[in-house]
């Protein structure tokens, strides 16, 4: 069986990327969509007030760049935002036990709820990981720890961007991320 001919790759219609989306969307959908990855209203709108982006990565380093400046309160704003990572489906109850009493501690030192950035990390270590980080965290002091979880927030939004904008998957669903609505 023969094919028919086919076009030369200069002649292949141009299909738009999910890139090519954000930067032509209007305004309050361009917003909404980095709301639910960033957290932050303010950081969000600087985003996308500097639309279009040529590639995705130079729209990461914008997010990353932005994230330097945000004010204690617009810090505030996304951590609210933010919720533990899930726990596998089969993690014994003793371990979410822990974990309960581990971010209870951590959210009465801090105030707000401990993020972390997971990666590509096997979900059957995620939970060392995340109690590992929790209880060194707990030994900074409030300076330290809203440097340190700025910078892993940074990296959950910068994932979640990522994850979205390449086309795999929405901000709202991502690690991390609270459901819509919440």
């Amino acid at each position: 069986m023969t094919r028919g001919p086919t076009l030369p790759a200069h002649r292949l219609p141009h299909l738009p990327t999910p890139l090519d989306v954000f930067n032509a969307a209007p305004d309050d959908e361009a917003g909404e969509l980095l709301l639910h990855c960033l957290h932050s209203l303010r950081w969000s709108r600087r985003i996308a007030d500097h639309r279009p982006y040529p590639d995705v990565e130079s729209l990461l380093a914008a997010a990353d760049e932005a994230a330097y400046d945000l004010s204690p309160a617009d810090l505030a704003e996304a951590l609210a935002a933010e919720c533990l990572p899930e726990l596998p489906e089969d993690t014994y109850s003793a371990a979410h036990t822990a974990l309960t009493a581990a971010h209870a501690a951590y959210e009465a030192k801090f105030g707000h709820v401990f993020v972390i950035h997971l990666g590509d990390m096997p979900p059957a270590e995620s939970l060392d990981r995340v109690l590992e980080g929790i209880r060194s965290r707990l030994t900074n002091d409030p300076e330290e720890e809203r440097v340190v979880a700025a910078e892993e927030l940074r990296r959950l939004a910068g994932g979640r961007l990522a994850e979205k904008l390449r086309g795999a998957g929405n901000c709202a669903t991502s690690p991390n991320a609270p459901a819509p609505g919440k």
